[in-house]
């Protein structure tokens, strides 16, 4: 791509998790999740992240975003996550929750599961119109106006707004996170396995459809999966976590091409390979035919 002018960096990224035992339940060790990681996020690029179950990917677009902290406060994360603004660098990870507020909003999230991510006893304009009523100063009036501008630029309609979740397929429900996402205008997406969830046929549509969005609003992703051959078709650069560690990170057709570590080459050997001409072979093997 030709615009490399970073928008996030991640300096030396840590995140800890202790381990509480014994009748007094202290803390006995740490599982470290990220270890030293660093990367660049540049303008209107998608980074994939890549690694198994375990490997830290999600553990860091949690921290990266801020959230960990919710679900574990005992977590510790130390390091430096800016944010480049303006030609203006704030080290957001440095910032009370207060002080951070007015730049959280330019980083939001899309989760794994559309099922749970969203609020079942909400409607969907109230779940999109949410980010609204917390970050910005607009009238209901326009906070409606912006939501069902919101719902048409994911492929829904209107008069869709008035309906619950589950109401919803799989799919729809992952285009309103989308949607709900996007409603603070963020230069930065964080997109934890946003497809993983969802049956193959749908895949492939929330994937264009992120892609054009993207091109539309210029937004810098961060795309984490387990599966390469779904990062291969969305991704600027492939950054391959291993145990907590970014081992890897290259453009994507370097990646695939020409891996440099071991890792990264027993991912590759493992995406499966579709092989049209032995299917005929195989079908007479199952019918038993010599």
């Amino acid at each position: 791509m030709n615009n490399k002018k970073p928008i996030l960096k991640v300096r030396d990224l840590i995140v800890d998790f202790p381990i509480f035992g014994g009748i007094l339940q202290k803390q006995i060790d740490s599982v470290h999740a990220v270890k030293k990681v660093s990367f660049d996020l540049n303008k209107g690029e998608t980074l994939g992240i890549v690694g198994e179950s375990g490997s830290g990917k999600s553990t860091l677009g949690n921290a990266i975003i801020n959230v960990l902290r919710l679900t574990a406060p005992d977590v510790t994360i130390s390091g430096d996550i800016s944010l480049l603004l303006d030609d203006k660098e704030v080290e957001i990870s440095r910032l009370t929750r207060t002080l951070s507020k007015p730049y959280r909003k330019h980083i939001q999230m899309i989760f794994q599961d559309p099922y749970s991510s969203l609020n079942p006893r909400m409607l969907v304009k109230d779940i999109i119109k949410e980010p609204l009523d917390i970050n910005t100063n607009l009238t209901n009036v326009e906070k409606n106006e912006k939501v069902d501008w919101l719902l048409n630029k994911v492929g829904l309609s209107s008069e869709q707004s008035t309906r619950y979740p589950h109401e919803f397929s799989g799919g729809q429900r992952q285009r309103i996170g989308i949607a709900r996402s996007l409603a603070t205008e963020p230069e930065i997406i964080i997109a934890d396995e946003p497809v993983s969830a969802l049956d193959v046929s749908i895949q492939a549509q929330i994937i264009n459809l992120m892609m054009d969005l993207q091109e539309e609003f210029n937004l810098s992703i961060i795309f984490i999966a387990h599966d390469l051959s779904v990062v291969k078709h969305i991704s600027d650069r492939i950054g391959v976590m291993y145990n907590g560690e970014l081992v890897e990170i290259n453009n994507t057709d370097d990646i695939f091409d020409d891996p440099r570590d071991d890792y990264t080459k027993e991912l590759l050997r493992a995406i499966p390979q579709p092989d049209p001409s032995g299917r005929e072979e195989r079908k007479r093997e199952r019918l038993g035919i010599e």
